[in-house]
């Protein structure tokens, strides 16, 4: 059946409008301190850059990620028949999902680690994203340009080539590594919350990333920790009651 939006349209647009749908949600969670990693007032005093950078920062590099993908789309496309009749099994979709989520657990993982380790890079970029002391949604994209192009777009395209998915498929697995992202960012851990059952890098994990005292641990993003416990970097967390309400994520002995 003729569709008149193409899977390459989808594959571009429907992530960067998945991310905006899913961070309004936590923004409308934010008010339940009770259940946030950190107050409301921590947010707004320990964050060294206002929210309207962030939104800026955001939409920029958004902007370069749809640019790139209509490029990728375009040079990788098959314009046959055939090619958009013949659907893989389900099979062959889950063994691509899990290629295209260990390319880019691997390459965020050392690429984002050098970045934390090389004082010009971590100065001059990866320390944009670390204004942000306490992590809220819509803030997961905000970085240099620089870092967005190297750590998530080419992260991206990786996982998409290596993995040999469709761009239909891409539009479901992009989707999914957005949403993670974005919860990761969040800093909420709210009840039921299936990617604390199912992940051990979720948002408490990626809290502990945020803080001096874990600034050189916990590279790992978005899906596995991997690669921090197989090379010493991994700090795991503990949950503790905050006296005002809520959560606290700390380090705790593995």
């Amino acid at each position: 059946m003729e569709t008149f939006v193409s899977d390459e349209f989808l594959g571009t647009f429907v992530p960067i409008l998945v991310y905006w749908v899913y961070s309004g949600i936590y923004i409308l969670l934010g008010s339940f301190e009770n259940y946030r990693l950190h107050s409301k007032k921590d947010e707004d005093v320990k964050n060294l850059v206002t929210k309207k950078t962030v939104l800026k920062g955001v939409l920029l590099q958004q902007t370069i990620q749809a640019a790139v993908a209509i490029l990728l789309f375009t040079v990788t496309s098959d314009d046959s028949e055939t090619s958009m009749n013949l659907q893989p099994s389900y099979l062959v979709l889950a063994r691509q999902f899990l290629v295209a989520m260990l390319v880019l657990d691997t390459w965020q993982y050392f690429m984002h680690r050098f970045m934390h380790h090389n004082k010009f890079l971590y100065r001059h970029i990866h320390s944009q994203h670390h204004r942000l002391i306490v992590p809220y949604a819509f803030g997961a994209l905000y970085n240099h340009p620089l870092e967005g192009l190297l750590l998530d777009t080419i992260g991206g395209a990786l996982s998409f080539l290596v993995s040999g998915m469709s761009p239909r498929a891409s539009i479901f697995f992009f989707s999914f590594a957005t949403i993670k992202t974005v919860d990761d960012h969040c800093g909420l851990w709210l009840p039921g919350n299936l990617f604390h059952v199912l992940f051990r890098n979720n948002t408490a994990y990626h809290d502990i990333h945020h803080q001096l005292y874990g600034n050189k641990y916990n590279f790992s993003q978005p899906f596995f920790v991997t690669w921090d416990k197989i090379l010493g970097t991994h700090m795991p967390y503990s949950l503790e009651k905050r006296i005002d309400g809520g959560f606290e994520a700390r380090p705790a002995k593995d």
